[in-house]
């Protein structure tokens, strides 16, 4: 769902007019008139919702969603639910972008209003930087600093006794109580959404919020992506150090720590405690489960069970990964052989 706190609904769009949009024809059968207010997910769109589909879900036949309508090829317009009204197109995620872009914009600055507008609401001891500038409708809690020059976007809300650091730029977000993020992090900015098409990659609109929860460290120039449609969300006492990226829909479970240079790929689920060497990097849709502890440099590149421990590249097993390890080594540098007469062979 679009949180109005960080967005504006431009629509409602017809029917008639997001397919011309689209460039798609108006399908027989459907009210050309029929409101469409907002876009969202196949599996979140209620009636007066714009979805996008790229086939059916892996192992099912047809498509499950309850979207007024819903951008799809044609091969696959047959399987959306009766009352879902198709708009064919070619290439449906990338189409979208350019229909997201009509119903929902984010919502920026006014270049009129002052550095702290007068809807901004701060608790006592909020003590605010040189040269900050605070979007419409934020919140900040008692005892939290702002350092110099940060931006703090519209809607925005900071809980209490944090400590957000110079050049710190936040959109689209909810920050719980005890939050640290240190200079030059961006939380919340648009992530990696891109679409290929037959004339080059477009981006993807990304219309979700950025979740930190309380007690949670972010470090020097890290960047938490807010979600795609949901959430981003790193969980209670979450530890990130220093030029970390968090990538669009991830969850991080509770006091998940992650080392410099890590990165994480969209729409990975980390659970409870797991601990994370330096330089790791997880492909995207992994899921790690609880207590999991991965080696410095790791590739992940598949799901990690809980309580386990894995490291190389790709991330194994760390027993197996150190033996293989070994056994690679003893065959490219073998021990020299020695010769009969006690010396060593060349």
């Amino acid at each position: 769902m679009i949180d109005p706190r960080f967005y504006r609904l431009l629509g409602p769009k017809t029917l008639a007019e997001l397919a011309q949009v689209v460039r798609a024809e108006l399908p027989g059968g459907f009210d050309p008139n029929l409101a469409l207010r907002s876009c969202a997910p196949l599996d979140q769109a209620t009636p007066s919702d714009l979805a996008f589909c790229q086939g059916p879900a892996k192992g099912q036949s047809l498509i499950e969603t309850k979207a007024g309508a819903c951008l799809v090829r044609a091969e696959h317009a047959a399987l959306l639910p009766a009352g879902v009204a198709p708009l064919i197109v070619k290439e449906p995620r990338a189409v979208f972008a350019a229909a997201a872009a009509a119903l929902v914009a984010r919502r920026d600055f006014d270049p009129t209003a002052p550095a702290v507008p007068a809807s901004v609401k701060l608790e006592a001891n909020v003590i605010i930087g040189r040269g900050v500038v605070i979007g419409e409708d934020v919140e900040i809690g008692q005892g939290t600093t702002i350092g110099p020059n940060s931006v703090i976007g519209p809607g925005v809300a900071i809980g209490r006794n944090c400590r957000i650091g110079a050049n710190v730029t936040i959109y689209c977000a909810l920050i719980g109580d005890r939050v640290t993020i240190s200079s030059g992090s961006v939380i919340g900015e648009v992530g990696f959404g891109v679409a290929p098409t037959a004339n080059g990659p477009v981006d993807v609109p990304q219309l979700g919020r950025a979740i930190l929860q309380d007690d949670v460290s972010v470090g020097s120039l890290c960047a938490v992506d807010r979600g795609a449609f949901g959430d981003t969300v790193l969980g209670i006492g979450c530890k990130i150090d220093n030029f970390t990226q968090i990538a669009h829909n991830c969850q991080l479970g509770l006091g998940v720590v992650i080392a410099a240079f890590g990165g994480i790929s969209g729409s990975c689920e980390i659970g409870d405690n797991v601990m994370m060497g330096g330089r790791v990097g997880l492909g995207d849709h992994i899921q790690v489960g609880e207590r999991v502890v991965i080696a410095a440099g790791s590739g992940v590149l598949e799901s990690v069970p809980a309580g386990e421990a894995w490291g190389g590249y790709p991330a194994k097993p760390l027993r197996q990964w150190l033996r293989e390890s070994v056994a690679l080594k003893r065959l490219v540098n073998p021990k020299p052989q020695a010769s009969p007469k006690g010396g060593e062979s060349l």
